[in-house]
């Protein structure tokens, strides 16, 4: 045995000399033990999480009397889930996204004062590879779409414009597919990063949003056939918006209409968020050097300041624990147990 190997298992024997005695473990005590023992990271913030955790994945064990084969159902879930999973498809989040959780976390850590952008679902098919382009654009390859010309303009909560902000957008082609969903993708299409201007304001051209499906050749796909749930989104554009001292915004816009619009399989629409299109007027269409007549989509984004959102997200967090009775800290903007 090297004495590298003979010193890493005496530092294990330790932490199990160390470790709190674990014996008779039973329904009853075995959810205290298993808290006790993840209790010893010296870290608050993981101990609290992994205390709610364990707590509630044993209550829900408890009270639906929890059977083996559906233990075991959901690990092989769980495995498919990973499985499928690659650089261009993440089955969790979708797995988040139809259960309602990304846009609870979302809204939990973005609240958004009156009058600001509200967020949306982030979704599985955002990529880091879409290029920068100039304001007016084309951001499409696809020639199959309605043209569509997007006008928009990003602005504080009083109204000043906000110069500098890094705008991803992206949407799917007409067949509803993004372009990684297309096994011969060579380059990205119907996505781009944009940088407003000195007066806050960006446009492109893109294509006229479709509804579509999410992703059902999978295991959440099959998730959503036994629940008898559709899988379709509304037509819909993604945006994300980033500059330093500046909340992270994640939204996109739904066009109104559409028949899975109170129904989108992952919980994202909100009324603040649904918009009408117009056409393209004569003026317009020389100003931006489009067509006369394609689709016009016009929207005026309000963002909040980092120290906006931290402030209203400290304020909501303080009466919701105070509302459940819990003696809790904030602590980096994050709840822990108040032990002094």
């Amino acid at each position: 045995m090297s004495a590298n190997t003979g010193a890493a298992a005496q530092a294990q024997a330790q932490i199990q000399v160390n470790a709190p005695p674990l014996l008779d473990l039973t329904i009853d005590n075995i959810t205290p033990n298993t808290v006790r023992i993840n209790s010893q990271s010296g870290d608050a913030r993981l101990t609290y999480l992994m205390s709610r955790l364990v707590t509630h994945l044993h209550d829900f064990a408890r009270e639906t009397r929890l059977s083996t084969d559906e233990w075991m159902a959901a690990i092989e879930f769980l495995i498919g889930c990973g499985k499928i999973c690659s650089d261009v498809r993440n089955e969790f989040i979708l797995l988040s996204d139809v259960l309602g959780l990304s846009l609870l976390v979302d809204n939990i850590n973005h609240p958004k004062p009156p009058g600001s952008t509200e967020g949306s679902v982030l979704g599985p098919f955002h990529t880091h590879d879409a290029p920068e382009l100039p304001n007016g654009a084309t951001m499409t390859s696809d020639p199959e779409g309605e043209a569509m010309l997007a006008i928009c303009t990003v602005r504080d909560t009083q109204g000043r414009p906000v110069p500098g902000v890094k705008v991803d957008i992206w949407e799917t082609d007409s067949s509803g597919r993004y372009d990684v969903q297309h096994a011969d993708r060579d380059a990205p299409s119907e996505r781009c990063v944009m940088v407003t201007d000195a007066e806050g304001r960006f446009w492109f051209r893109g294509i006229k949003p479709v509804s579509y499906p999410i992703p059902n050749d999978g295991p959440v796909g099959k998730l959503l056939a036994r629940l008898n749930r559709h899988c379709w989104r509304p037509a819909h554009v993604h945006f994300m918006f980033e500059k330093e001292g500046w909340d992270h915004l994640v939204t996109a816009l739904y066009i109104r209409g559409d028949p899975y619009e109170t129904s989108d399989a992952v919980f994202g629409v909100k009324q603040s968020l649904i918009v009408d299109l117009e056409k393209v007027d004569k003026e317009t269409a020389a100003k931006y050097g489009v067509e006369e007549g394609i689709w016009l989509l016009k929207y005026d984004f309000v963002l909040t300041t980092k120290e906006e959102t931290e402030n209203l997200r400290d304020q909501l967090a303080s009466e919701a624990l105070q509302k459940l009775g819990l003696r809790l800290k904030l602590v980096d903007h994050l709840p822990v147990p108040d032990l002094d």
